[in-house]
This record gives structure tokens, C-alpha cells and sequence, in this order.
């Protein structure tokens, strides 16, 4: 089993940066796939951006594409969210979660996501 915290939300203005953190417990294995969602009030949880454990490889929602960019420290069992370009749609509550069976996949789909974390609030004033 895989524990996870987030970490770095807060209040930002339009045009800022934020940098998330989510760290994890229990073994992280290279076979792993972690990725960021966020859910604002009201809407569904959505798909913000993945990277597999061993390989590197990433994807992103198009929505942040050029301006979110996400790494992992495998020394650290920590992924990172880095945020520029801050917009007011952004404003969410960021969710990391860990799929432990990616077969080596980026998924986008928050069907294949095992165990998630408790969330942090990112909020962007235009």
C-alpha cells in the first residue's frame, strides 16, 4: 500500500507560480505510474498530468500544457506539480494519486489510480 500527502497549495495571484509536492510512503516501484488531478467546486475531478516511476515519460491535460510541467525524486519518493502562468481556472483542490499497475502507461483516466491523497487547495486571484 501506497500513502500519500500533498503539499505547496495556496493563494497565488494570476500569472504566479506554485510548486506541489507529493510525498509517498511505502515503496514506490519503477513500474509505477503517479499522476495530479484537481476538482473544483462543483465540477469533476480532473485530469491534470502523469509520469511514469522508472521511464520519465509524462503527459499532461491540455489545458496546462507549457505551463505545468511535473518530476519525480525517486530518491525521495516525491513527485513534484510545478505551476506557472497561474490562471483563476486553475483555482482547485490538487490531488496526487499512484497507479500500480501502468504497464508502463502515463493514464489520464482516474479509473486506474489506486490510492490517493488527501488533496491541497491551490487558489489563483485574477
Amino acid at each position: 500500500q501506497v500513502q500519500l500527502v500533498e503539499s505547496g497549495g495556496g493563494l497565488v495571484q494570476a500569472g504566479g507560480s506554485l510548486r506541489l509536492s507529493c510525498a509517498a510512503s511505502g515503496r514506490v516501484s519503477s513500474s509505477y505510474a503517479m499522476g495530479w488531478f484537481r476538482q473544483a467546486p462543483g465540477k469533476e475531478r480532473e485530469f491534470v498530468a502523469a509520469i511514469h516511476w522508472g521511464g520519465g515519460s509524462t503527459y499532461f491535460a491540455d489545458s496546462v500544457k507549457g505551463r505545468f510541467t511535473i518530476a519525480r525524486d525517486s530518491a525521495k519518493n516525491a513527485m513534484y506539480l510545478l505551476m506557472n502562468s497561474l490562471k483563476p481556472e486553475d483555482t482547485a483542490v490538487y490531488y496526487c494519486a499512484v497507479d500500480v499497475n501502468s504497464g508502463g502507461k502515463v493514464p489520464a483516466r482516474k479509473v486506474f489510480y489506486d490510492y490517493w491523497g488527501q488533496g491541497t487547495q491551490v487558489t489563483v486571484s485574477s
